[in-house]
This record gives structure tokens, C-alpha cells and sequence, in this order.
């Protein structure tokens, strides 16, 4: 999909956009997130994990369509995702119906442009732009941020619509200002289960001390090297080797600061420039044409 500077019409600090017909589908963007780095404290008891990330919304992601109708119902194009309660933008449609106490239902087209299960956000996103969006097709006096946390550890990130500084299991967020920065995104076609790059964390023991935020954001306002940590991506790339040879095709291209995203196999590097991205965007992919390469930024 085309690249985004910004939600197309956004409500304030939603990235949703309304449609000037009551009944027609309304366009939702769900924008897609990187990891500038994360940092795996420690196990919890409960089986989740103690996290210190920072968490940037990029200018591309997946869209929506919804519209009001009398029962849910759910259509995904460009992904072979299932269109029930296994998908969790139908998990998410339908815990807001249900905690709002309504009688009416959704009509919802997910259109996928973001791999699956490659540590982008997206399904999470594609929850939370629901949430927001379903808010305003039917206001109700509802914690949105309470139902997030019920669906997935990222959700409640993509209600803030900004960069923020995550702990916990991701759900106690810290907004902070993040300039926009060029970046290249590089997936090879492999699909992480988050659950298994967190069980090769705790087998090999490998949590993390905390970011050092600060090194980070100076790093990314005057293009000095710092190290950018992801906890996770050892453990994923001593199990697929494909990441491993992305992250040295982004440093090959003279992009700074390779690292894979979340639990992966997405994986980005900076650029200096939008010229820059761009061009090793289009260097990489024809290179590897099996791959899924975009030149974006953080919003």
C-alpha cells in the first residue's frame, strides 16, 4: 500500500475518520508500530512478561471499513485470516457491543496489508482502531483503555495514537515526543509466534537490563550510534536464519541501527533521509523480490 504522513481524516488523537454518510462504511486507518527497542526484565508469574520498550506508530498499517447493521459480521481481503471469533478485530467488535449493552450489530471489511504475525502491531492495531471506532458509531460511557488490556498486551499502545515508552506486559504507557525519522521495513516471508520467541527468551535465560530512553531519542535527533536492543531477536534469529540475513542487507544498504520488531520477523533500519528509505527500498526488493520491503517513517 501506498505510504502515509498522517491518518486520512483523523479524529483527534484516534487516527480514525468519519464518513459523511450515517449509514455508509467509514475508512479507519490502523497504523503498524516498531519497537526502537525493547528490553525483556524479567518473567512473571502469571506467564507474561516484565517489558521496558519503546513503541513508535508508523505512517502505514492496514485499513478498516465499518458500518452500522444489525448483527457483526466480519469480511478480511489480503490475508487468509479467519472472520470469526478467532480474528481479533471480531473479538474486539464484539467485547465493545457487548460491554455497551447493544442490540445492533457491525458490518467490518479488514483490509490487510501488513504481514501477519511479524511483530508490527497490526492485529493488535486493527483491534484498537475497532474499539475507537465502534466508540464513535455508538458512544458509550465505556473504559476503552480496560477492554484494550482484555484483548492483547500491545492494544492499549494504538488508543494513544503516539510514541510512548512501555512497562509491564506493555499496558502502563508513557507518551513521549518522537521525531519523525525515515525508516526501511524488511519482513522474509516468516511468520513468529510471539509465545515462542518469549519461550526461547526464557529458556535461554536472556532478559535485559533497562533502555536507556534518553541515548535513544538524542540518537535519533543527531544520527549517533547508540546500541538498540531487542531482548528477543537472538533467540528468533538463531531459529530462523532469514533474519539474520536481512539485518545485514539494511546495514549492507547504509542504514543505520538494524533490529528486528517486537518478537518478529519484521525487521528496520534507519534512514537519513525519505530519498534514502526509498531508494534502498527499492535497491532490497529487487534484490530479493521474495521479500516484503517498505520505505516508510514514525508518525
Amino acid at each position: 500500500m501506498p505510504d502515509r504522513t498522517a491518518p486520512e481524516s483523523p479524529a483527534p488523537e484516534s487516527g480514525v475518520s468519519a464518513s459523511s454518510a450515517p449509514d455508509a462504511p467509514a475508512p479507519y486507518f490502523a497504523p503498524a508500530k516498531v519497537n526502537l527497542g525493547l528490553s525483556v526484565r524479567s518473567a512473571r508469574a502469571d506467564g507474561y512478561h516484565e517489558l521496558h520498550s519503546l513503541m513508535v506508530p508508523l505512517a502505514l498499517g492496514d485499513d478498516l471499513r465499518i458500518a452500522p447493521a444489525e448483527t457483526l459480521s466480519l469480511e478480511v481481503r489480503g490475508a487468509d485470516l479467519p472472520s470469526d471469533e478467532r480474528n481479533l478485530v471480531y473479538r474486539a467488535a464484539r467485547a465493545y457491543l457487548d460491554a455497551a449493552q447493544l442490540s445492533q450489530g457491525a458490518r467490518i471489511t479488514l483490509e490487510k496489508s501488513l504481514p501477519v504475525a511479524s511483530g508490527l502491531g497490526g492485529g493488535s492495531s486493527d483491534a484498537a482502531t475497532t474499539l475507537m471506532a465502534l466508540a464513535r458509531l455508538y458512544p458509550a460511557r465505556l473504559d476503552l483503555h480496560a477492554l484494550a488490556r482484555t484483548l492483547g498486551a500491545d492494544v492499549p499502545f494504538f488508543l494513544l495514537g503516539r510514541a510512548a515508552v512501555a512497562q509491564g506486559i506493555g499496558e502502563i504507557l508513557t507518551p513521549l515526543p518522537v521525531p519523525r525519522t525515515p525508516l526501511v521495513l524488511v519482513n522474509p516471508g516468516v511468520a513468529v509466534s510471539a509465545r515462542d520467541a518469549y519461550h526461547w527468551l526464557d529458556t535461554e535465560e536472556g532478559f535485559t537490563p533497562p533502555l536507556d530512553i534518553d541515548a535513544i531519542l538524542t540518537s535519533l535527533q543527531d544520527g549517533r550510534p547508540v546500541p538498540y536492543l531487542n531482548a528477543l531477536q537472538s533467540g528468533v534469529a538463531a531459529r530462523h536464519p532469514a533474519i539474520g540475513e536481512v539485518l545485514r542487507a539494511l546495514a549492507d544498504a547504509g542504514l543505520r541501527a538494524p533490529l528486528m520488531s517486537g518478537s518478529g520477523s519484521t525487521c528496520f533500519a534507519l534512514a537519513a533521509t525519505d530519498s534514502q528509505a526509498h531508494a534502498v527500498a527499492q535497491a532490497l526488493q529487487a534484490q530479493h523480490p521474495a521479500w516484503w520491503v517498505r520505505a516508510t517513517s514514525t508518525l
